[in-house]
């Protein structure tokens, strides 16, 4: 889940080029979803497993950052136990199967396979567990959509420089090929990294995150080197070795704002342009085009001169990397939730180098858009469309993921909010894929149950399932939002009556 804190220079972003109405585009379509269409829902282990040092797991670094500092995340509370899905995973996968969902997105922790991230450690009843739990899935009918790395990295890693460190990538590699030997005859789609951008600002820019490094200026930009990397290490790794017998899909997940300019003025348009770049465009403009986007080379470069730096502070690319990561996908997997509108700046004064500062522009929100319990999310429905029009026509993935939407509410089962917003952004998901073409083969919202909310702990919650988190049990009950989505699912529809 993308728990980032926005702050005002650094949301993600995506635009159609002109400046659309902010307003709130409120009209639901009835048509029916195609009937390939797959529904599902997703989450990640760190957030959801609990057992955190049992059957061999080793510590990551959310274990040992909240074991170090209760404080450091909201609530003084971690996921030691979380939603105890490590021993209850056979009840949530008869939930999957009550909702009715065809799609279920989770991760492998990789400590658990590999508790000090190298190879002669080794975890056999790890390897197990994750076994067992895809062939079960699969016995009820449910695909399962996998990713390798959602935040997890084995502390023993962190303590050689974690993703600051190009050896990180390779260690990721002998990861990706243990879980490929073992789940790859039974998985065919794989994510390899989960939101590097949030992992990248906020563990190793801001430090809001673990592993909670403050190197906002130069620090996040290797990070998303490395990430990068270790996602082009592990495509390669299944498509030399595996791709031919196990006919899988690999690709990766990229979280993204749709951004629209605050005027129809060339500077704000641009500004927005930027916006995109600097965030959506870092980590998908490698893969699916080739090398940064040239406005970070430029900008990062000027900056810091402007800083009185002999070189620029965001790495180069190799040729050879270039290509070597160049073309590492076989779908888009993107997660979506806001929006934000962008306005141009002057250029901010030599200072401190920063990631915001280089990005150079201010983003808000619309006036009548909705605000979730989360601070940065607001609902604009009309995003989603946006958003994977832009997708769709600047990196021409072929197919597209929506691997995480939701939106956080209060404990309650009446969670009418939930459902509106989950209405509202899948029309206008089904408006790009009826009307704009737009190929999207498959939704998983965000999120199958309430979980451990990273640095928020346990005071937001995603989960169209509630949990209780006072009881010993960690009791799951249906939401008006899981009835609502088990319906839709059902139906394909996401009103009461559909076109026929």
């Amino acid at each position: 889940m993308n728990a980032v804190l926005f702050i005002a220079f650094g949301l993600l972003s995506g635009a159609l080029g002109a400046s659309l109405p902010a307003k709130q585009q409120t009209q639901i379509t009835n048509k029916k979803f195609p009937s390939s269409f797959l529904w599902g829902t997703a989450t990640a282990s760190a957030q959801i497993e609990g057992a955190w040092n049992e059957d061999g797991k080793g510590e990551s670094i959310w274990d040992h950052w909240l074991h170090e500092d209760p404080s450091r995340s909201d609530d003084h509370k971690n996921a030691d136990v979380a939603c105890d899905s490590y021993h209850k995973w056979r009840e949530d996968i008869q939930l999957l199967k009550e909702l009715g969902v065809k799609l279920y997105r989770f991760s492998i922790a990789w400590p658990r396979i590999l508790p000090t991230g190298y190879l002669d450690s080794y975890n056999q009843a790890g390897v197990d567990y994750y076994v067992n739990f895809v062939k079960e899935l699969l016995a009820n009918d449910i695909t399962p959509l996998v990713t390798l790395y959602h935040w997890d990295l084995p502390q023993t890693l962190q303590e050689q420089g974690g993703w600051l460190n190009d050896s990180t990538a390779d260690r990721f590699g002998e990861y990706a090929r243990i879980v490929f030997q073992n789940l790859g005859p039974y998985v065919k789609l794989w994510t390899t990294v989960n939101e590097p951008h949030t992992t990248c600002t906020e563990g190793y820019g801001n430090g809001e995150m673990a592993p909670g490094i403050k190197m906002i200026g130069d620090g996040i930009y290797q990070c998303a080197r490395t990430q990068i990397l270790a996602h082009a290490i592990g495509y390669h790794i299944y498509h030399d070795e595996f791709a031919a017998t196990q006919g899988g899909k690999v690709s990766l997940v990229l979280d993204a704002t749709y951004n629209m300019p605050a005027t129809d003025s060339e500077d704000d348009k641009t500004a927005t342009e930027w916006e995109y770049e600097f965030n959506l465009g870092w980590f998908a403009h490698p893969i699916y085009i080739g090398n940064w986007p040239q406005i970070m080379i430029d900008r990062v470069a000027k900056r810091s001169a402007m800083e009185g730096l002999s070189g620029s502070r965001l790495p180069a690319w190799s040729d050879d990397e270039i290509e070597f990561v160049k073309g590492t996908f076989d779908f888009f997997g993107l997660n979506h939730y806001t929006s934000t509108i962008v306005s141009a700046i002057d250029e901010p004064a030599a200072g401190e180098p920063n990631f915001y500062l280089d990005t150079g522009v201010s983003t808000t929100h619309g006036d009548d858009w909705v605000n979730s319990t989360a601070s940065w999310l607001w609902s604009y429905p009309y995003g989603m469309r946006g958003l994977l029009n832009y997708v769709w026509k600047n990196y021409n993935p072929g197919e597209i993921y929506v691997t995480e939407n939701g939106w956080s509410s209060d404990p309650t089962l009446n969670d009418q909010t939930r459902i509106d917003y989950l209405q509202g952004y899948l029309s206008n998901m089904l408006d790009a894929i009826l009307e704009d073409g737009v190929n999207v083969a498959g939704y998983t919202t965000w999120s199958f149950m309430d979980n451990f909310e990273w640095a928020k702990g346990y005071t937001q919650r995603y989960g169209i399932i509630n949990v209780d988190f006072d009881s010993d049990n960690r009791t799951r009950t249906f939401k008006d939002s899981a009835k609502w989505y088990q319906r839709t699912v059902s139906t394909y529809c996401l009103v009461e009556q559909c076109e026929e």
